[in-house]
This record gives structure tokens, sequence and C-alpha cells, in this order.
């Protein structure tokens, strides 16, 4: 397990993905599981995708990238598009993209 994330670890480093930080200062010690998934997904070809779900929990890698990815919204819009559907298996990506959107945007502004 901890040979995968080494590899996912330093595959984001080879792509640039932490170019506003020291190289070495970057470690699986101070990147959180979400942090991790989040920038896979984002940075990462399939192959290394695939890595996440022999990691984690499908619904871990769903939330993170509900939480981290999807609010994101047209900045990364194709690419959560071909998420929802690949991976989770969203019958109507458009309308699903959305509604996360939305229910987003509604608990950044909901006041307790």
């Amino acid at each position: 397990m901890a040979s995968i994330k080494h590899k996912l670890l330093d595959s984001l480093k080879k792509e640039h993905a932490f170019w506003s930080y020291e190289q070495e200062s970057v470690t699986l010690s101070n990147i959180d599981d979400s942090q991790l998934i989040a920038m896979t997904m984002r940075h990462l070809d399939l192959p290394e995708i695939e890595l996440l779900f022999n990691l984690y929990s499908f619904k871990k890698i769903k939330s993170a990238w509900q939480k981290q990815l999807v609010p994101e919204g047209d900045y990364l819009y194709t690419l959560n598009r071909f998420f929802a559907w690949y991976y989770f298996k969203a019958k109507y990506p458009d309308r699903y993209l959305k509604a996360l959107q939305t229910r987003h945007f509604n608990r950044m502004f909901d006041t307790p």
C-alpha cells in the first residue's frame, strides 16, 4: 500500500503537480489521502487513477472527487464529466455534475 502511494507521489512530482513547493518538502506525511486522490485524478492518467481503487474505497475516492474537483466547475468540466460517467456511473453526467455543484454552492452559503 505504501509503495503505491510512493509511486503516485513520485508520478505527481514528475508532472510538476507541486510546482509551488520545493520537491523535497512534499512527502506522504504532509499530504492527506483526499489530497493524494484529487491530485492523482487531476494530473495523472488512467493507469495511475486505477491504482487509487486498489488503495482506497470507492466511497473515499468519490468523496474526494466531489469535495475537491467538482466545485471547480467549468475549469475541470470535461474531466469531471468523464469521471462522473466512467468511474461513478452517472447516467446523465451533465445533470449529475450540475446537481453536485449546486449542492456545494448551497452548502457554502448555508448558515446555521
